[in-house]
């Protein structure tokens, strides 16, 4: 029975044999990929990807910021100007009413007897008379007067209520700033954390260079690429920026001292006297679109489909821009971003 009982062994040339023979061929596949069937482990992204990535986000958030604040500053404007004429409008409306009350005054100690019997009654009928006909005008002054008080008044309601309108605004306005700021922080935050857990070496690959190395690359061949430039507005905006080279970046700042990357090109060209808009998105907009192929000294570049951030083009395919707080005004070749278009400021 017990003989019975025991399996008996298969000779090793059958089914297990080849089972055996597949697994191993099948661990050899996936440990050098066979055949092009192994799944080998993800490769880790770049160390400096997320801290790009964070800070094109924060750059994104920094030019809604920058649109926010300038409107912010408009509806500011407008409402200053709206109090500020509502004031004047009433006072016009206090002089106004003043001078109603003295009239209404001077009828109401005149009355009381019927003018016919006033006429009877008087010592001089023809000096009444001529009274008569100087309060009839007096009258019509009067209605007059009633009526610019009721303009008066329209006109100071309406401007009450564009004021109403502005403070609305810039209560919105303020509201987004808030909100961006602290998307701003927060993105800002999670890069210098970032940052921090990377090596000397890969920091660096994102700092990149310091201030000074910037402005000693910056100013090669600068009379060369100064001289390209289509106007002398252009060429005073690159030799501004060039003299920024190695300011720090700091989102919102427009400079003296500091930028973000559209408040270096608002200042740069702000200092050959030509107002731009503050905003990446509507500085794409500020003068006449050229190619790639079309670029010469201080045109606007722009990168990312967003159109998030911008530079100086300063000609050889190189740009002077502020990239973001780990790293100063330098010049960086214009392929180092996705290009998304330019702008001759003219």
């Amino acid at each position: 029975m017990a003989a019975h009982r025991r399996s008996r062994q298969r000779p090793v040339g059958g089914t297990t044999a080849r089972a055996a023979v597949t697994v191993v061929l099948a661990g050899t596949a996936t440990a050098v990929g066979f055949d092009g069937a192994a799944h080998a482990a993800p490769r880790p992204a770049p160390a400096g990807a997320d801290v790009d990535r964070l800070y094109r986000e924060a750059e994104v958030a920094t030019e809604k910021y920058n649109g926010a604040k300038e409107e912010a500053d408009s509806a500011r404007e407008r409402l200053r100007d709206l109090q500020d004429e509502t004031a004047r409008a009433q006072a016009r409306l206090n002089k106004a009413r003043e001078a109603l009350g003295a009239v209404a005054a001077a009828q109401y100690r005149a009355g009381g007897l019927d003018p016919a019997l006033r006429l009877m009654l008087s010592d001089d009928p023809d000096a009444y008379l001529d009274g008569a006909a100087l309060a009839e005008r007096a009258g019509s002054r009067h209605h007059a007067e009633l009526g610019r008080v009721r303009a008066q008044l329209r006109e100071i309601e309406k401007l009450r209520g564009a004021a109403r309108v502005e403070v609305k605004t810039l209560s919105t306005r303020r509201a987004e700033l808030g909100r961006h700021k602290r998307t701003i922080t927060e993105k800002l935050s999670a890069a210098r954390q970032a940052l921090s857990r990377m090596s000397p070496e890969e920091r660096a690959g994102i700092t990149g260079g310091t201030g000074r190395a910037a402005r000693s690359a910056g100013g090669t061949a600068r009379d060369t690429v100064l001289s390209q430039a289509p106007n002398a507005r252009a060429a005073q905006a690159v030799a501004y920026a060039h003299q920024k080279l190695g300011s720090p970046y700091v989102w919102g700042a427009t400079g003296p001292d500091a930028f973000d990357c559209s408040g270096l090109v608002l200042a740069a060209y702000r200092s050959a006297g030509v107002s731009l808009p503050r905003t990446t998105y509507a500085q794409i907009d500020a003068g006449r679109r050229v190619s790639r192929s079309e670029l010469l000294p201080g045109d606007l570049v722009f990168f990312y489909s967003g159109i998030s951030h911008v530079g100086l083009y300063i000609g050889n395919g190189q740009m002077i821009h502020a990239p973001n707080p780990s790293a100063p005004v330098r010049v960086a070749p214009v392929d180092q971003m996705p290009f998304a278009g330019a702008t001759r400021v003219v």
